[in-house]
Parts: structure tokens; C-alpha cells; sequence
């Protein structure tokens, strides 16, 4: 039953550096963990394509390392090259497969290869006295880049913001890279925009430059007029008995095309997200951090029309990917918090 092993190596593979994530697969037959040295010892760890079709990660650390090929990094380094196989056909993950960012320590999904092989990740990094984690993913809909933490303490927040002014504070969904990581050293999750967009790329590799070069993290505090940090209340999926689109009119649900330009904005209540062909049933569902069904607080049918119910709600990851949307979610919900 146990077929999937951790790959563990502590050198560089011949091709690695130059390989898409179509091909990688061809290098690096599974998932991988590689070890390579730095002036300091404790590792930074860098977790990359956790899904297949988000290729940020891959490709600022190629240019990372090429920078340091003729000399030696100012920091240990671990690379976790996670689901290699999904990578080399586009896809966020393959149909038979969990979603390699909700195997971690914590998660709800039952026991199974991806999970051991992430529990065993982790104990590796623990062992090493991992000095700060980092997990790379782009979008699929239209949002600034961001950083994630799962703990609102200061040495999360200096990790984050050296990325940039907007966090998102998150303790669910479950089984996440950075919640697992959080337990053992300061964790973020770097969400980099879309793929494809070189500045995403560069952002992250600047990223990683500086976090290399850190002796240790600040301890002086964040202060609240330095970033913009919010708090995620609720994840929103669409109802599973539901059909919806974006622009089949016959769908039971029918969601604005232009849903995603709401990501980050803090919308009115009363603010249409579709049409909805039942009065009765609720097409879509909001769960709160702990798995509560909160829907009713957040949305209403009116008219037919699926209303938001309060002010000052801030979705985020929306998308018009509706694969991504069955696999994943519609959306997040998120207020404004002050430290």
C-alpha cells in the first residue's frame, strides 16, 4: 500500500537548475529532499510545488542557486520539491492524489503515504534544528502577493512582513505546510500571485536572499502601522449537489465573471456575488476556523440573487477556476485585525 518514499539527497541532481516543471519529473522520479550546506548551519527550509500547477517556487530558487554555484551559501539549505508528477502534467493535483498541502502534521485526512511522508519531513527538519520555514505557492485567481501565519507571534510576523505589508493570520484548513511547520520554527506561506508573471518570481527570490542572510530574526516588535493584517473567519466552498459556472446560464449557481477583482477589497454587504436557481438551498457553505457551518452569517438568498451579508468582509483566492474550486475552495472570508 506504501508506495510513495521520500526521496532524500544532499547535492544538486545534474539538470535540475535548467528543468521546467514539465520535465522535472524526469530528474527527480518523487518527491524530494535536499540537503545542502551553508556558512550557517541551521537550515532554512523551502517547501515548492506542494502543488503541481504553481511553479513560483521552482523557479526563484533555480535562480538562487545558480547564483551561488561557484560559492559557498550564507545559510544552510533544505528543499522540499513536493508533487512532481502533478507538476509535469500542470495540475494543482492528480485525480487519485490527497492535496499535498493538507498531508502535514495536524491534518484531517486519514493515514496514508503522503502523510507519513510528511511526518517523516518533519521530524527530519526538526532533527536539523530548522532555522525558519517557508512554503511557495502562486494563485489561480486575481490577488496581490501576500504571506501566511498560523501564529500571531512576533517572530511570524517579521518572517512575513519582510515579504510585504498584507498577512493573513489562518488556522484552518487543516493539514497545511506552514501550521505543521509553526510547531518546530517561524513559518510563512508566500502566496505570489499568478503563474507566469515574472514578478512574482523575482519577489520571491529577493525573498529568500534576505531570509539566507539573516543571522537571526528581529526582535524588535512589528508594529501595527507598519502592516496591513488580517484574520481568515471562514472558508466558503460551493455546495457538492450544486452545478455552477461562470457563464453556463442553465447552471444551478451562476457566479460573477468578474468575482475575482473582489479579492482583497473590503465589499458592502449587499454586494450580488450571482444568481442562484433555488430559494430553498444555499448552493454554497462557510465554515469558520473551527468547522462550524456559518454560512447564514455571511450570505443570504434574495431575489435569487446571492447576496454577501456584512460590511467590511475581504474575500480572498477567489478564482474563475472551477476546477480549482471543486478540489479547493471558492473562496476565503477575512476581517481586518489590529495587533
Amino acid at each position: 500500500m506504501n508506495i510513495l518514499s521520500l526521496n532524500q539527497i544532499d547535492y544538486l541532481p545534474d539538470g535540475l537548475l535548467e528543468a521546467t516543471p514539465e520535465n522535472l519529473q524526469r530528474i527527480l522520479p518523487g518527491p524530494t529532499l535536499i540537503h545542502l550546506p551553508g556558512r550557517q548551519a541551521e537550515p532554512l527550509f523551502v517547501s515548492v510545488l506542494l502543488h503541481g500547477n504553481e511553479p513560483t517556487g521552482l523557479l526563484s530558487l533555480q535562480l538562487l542557486l545558480k547564483k551561488y554555484q561557484s560559492q559557498p551559501l550564507p545559510r544552510s539549505l533544505s528543499i522540499f520539491f513536493g508533487n512532481v508528477s502533478a507538476a509535469s502534467k500542470n495540475l494543482r493535483r492528480l485525480d487519485n492524489q490527497p492535496d499535498y498541502n493538507r498531508i502535514w502534521p495536524g491534518t484531517e485526512l486519514p493515514n496514508c503515504a503522503e502523510t507519513e511522508m510528511a511526518r517523516e519531513i518533519v521530524s527530519i527538519m526538526k532533527k536539523r534544528h530548522v532555522f525558519a520555514s517557508v512554503d511557495v505557492h502562486n494563485n489561480t485567481g486575481l490577488n496581490p502577493h501576500y504571506a501566511c501565519i498560523n501564529k500571531l507571534e512576533n517572530q511570524f510576523l517579521q518572517l512575513a512582513s519582510l515579504f510585504g505589508r498584507l498577512i493573513v493570520y489562518f488556522i484552518r484548513p487543516k493539514g497545511v505546510q506552514s501550521a505543521a511547520f509553526a510547531e518546530i520554527c517561524p513559518a510563512v506561506t508566500l502566496e505570489c500571485g499568478r503563474p507566469g508573471q515574472h514578478y512574482g518570481v523575482e519577489h520571491v527570490l529577493e525573498y529568500l536572499s534576505s531570509c539566507l542572510h539573516l543571522t537571526a530574526l528581529p526582535q524588535h516588535q512589528v508594529q501595527h502601522q507598519d502592516i496591513d493584517l488580517f484574520h481568515t473567519v471562514a472558508q466558503v466552498k460551493v455546495h457538492e449537489k450544486i452545478s455552477f459556472s461562470f457563464n453556463q446560464a442553465d447552471a444551478d449557481l451562476l457566479l460573477n465573471e468578474d468575482l475575482e477583482r473582489m479579492n482583497f477589497t473590503e465589499i458592502p454587504a449587499g454586494t450580488v456575488w450571482g444568481t442562484s436557481k433555488y430559494d430553498s438551498l444555499m448552493p454554497i457553505i462557510a465554515q469558520d476556523e473551527c468547522g462550524n457551518n456559518v454560512t447564514d452569517d455571511y450570505f443570504s438568498i434574495q431575489n435569487g440573487n446571492l447576496l454577501i451579508n456584512r460590511h467590511n468582509i475581504m474575500p480572498s483566492m477567489l478564482t474563475l477556476d472551477e476546477r480549482v474550486i471543486r478540489q479547493d475552495c471558492l473562496c476565503y472570508l477575512m476581517e481586518r485585525i489590529r495587533l
